[in-house]
């Protein structure tokens, strides 16, 4: 059933007949009157009760029925389009963001205060999780955009938003704080804070170190740099971290030395499922974010 031939009743009655519906949907007479027998023909039902020339016509019991339920739906098609139309224009919606702990405050902070200022009607939905789960939750529809290290699997898209050397971070008195730079290998048997292993880093950290010929020396697993740059400067281990990170993170008691290896560095994308169809918020704050940051 066409929505225009439904449109084309309700004007008949509104107008109270076929001479000025035709004027409004701009159809000839006749034409109007052959659709409206096809509407009659597709649904086997009269629907008006056609008078003499220059009477109002009127609907059948049948017709009554039909009339109602196409006002209802041109006027549910007209708020479609309306809702629509404010979402284009983001005056609406919502947005489902998944941020890795590590790098939001530094990076996301001011992007996510930027955007909710320009579009105050978004609303925003935040969580917070590791690369693992973030990709996970791509999967399941939970969020549109997520963070973590450039991914490897063949149904995600992304945008590369920082690619940063990787520093070891150091207790004052440890044997290696003499050093100026610190290659991988001196890391073999070195007690060693890490990130829990839903973090991409943490895999990619024993990745590389098994590469190296050697497993780590995992003394514990952190979900935040603050936490574990306690631990360092407690003594407990040492800690890999990104440039950005550790410059942002000055810790009392902790020394921060630039790591010799050109396959361990942090390379932080903006990920999504690839052909998915984002929403226009999404698009917005992924172009916000294509703009401050690169």
């Amino acid at each position: 059933m066409d929505l225009r031939e439904l449109r084309f009743l309700v004007e008949i009655v509104n107008c109270g007949g076929f001479g000025k519906a035709a004027e409004v949907v701009h159809l000839s007479q006749p034409a109007l009157s052959k659709a409206i027998r096809g509407l009659e023909e597709e649904l086997d039902e009269t629907l008006l009760e056609r008078g003499y020339r220059g009477s109002k016509v009127r609907l059948t019991p049948a017709g009554e029925v039909v009339y109602r339920h196409a006002v209802e739906l041109l006027t549910r098609r007209e708020q479609m389009l309306h809702e629509l139309c404010a979402l284009r224009g983001l005056e609406s919606g919502e947005l489902n963001l998944g941020l890795s702990p590590l790098g939001s405050a530094e990076i996301f902070a001011p992007i996510i205060a930027r955007f909710r200022a320009t579009y105050p009607e978004i609303e925003i939905h935040l969580r917070e999780r590791g690369g693992v789960e973030q990709e996970d939750a791509l999967r399941n529809g939970e969020v549109e955009l997520a963070t973590s290290l450039v991914p490897t699997d063949a149904d995600m898209d992304w945008l590369q938003i920082c690619d940063d050397p990787m520093m070891l971070t150091l207790p004052q008195a440890h044997p290696l704080a003499e050093k100026k730079a610190i290659r991988l290998e001196d890391l073999n048997g070195v007690s060693i804070i890490g990130f829990d292993s839903s973090f991409q880093l943490s895999k990619l950290i024993e990745d590389t170190c098994l590469n190296k010929g050697f497993e780590p020396d995992i003394a514990a697993e952190v979900t935040h740099p603050d936490f574990g740059l306690a631990l360092v400067a407690a003594g407990t281990g040492v800690m890999l971290l990104p440039r950005l990170i550790a410059e942002r993170h000055v810790t009392e008691g902790v020394v921060v030395r630039p790591l010799e290896s050109s396959s361990l560095r942090w390379s932080l994308s903006l990920i999504w499922r690839r052909r998915a169809s984002l929403s226009f918020a999404a698009r917005a704050m992924r172009e916000m974010i294509r703009e401050t940051l690169l």
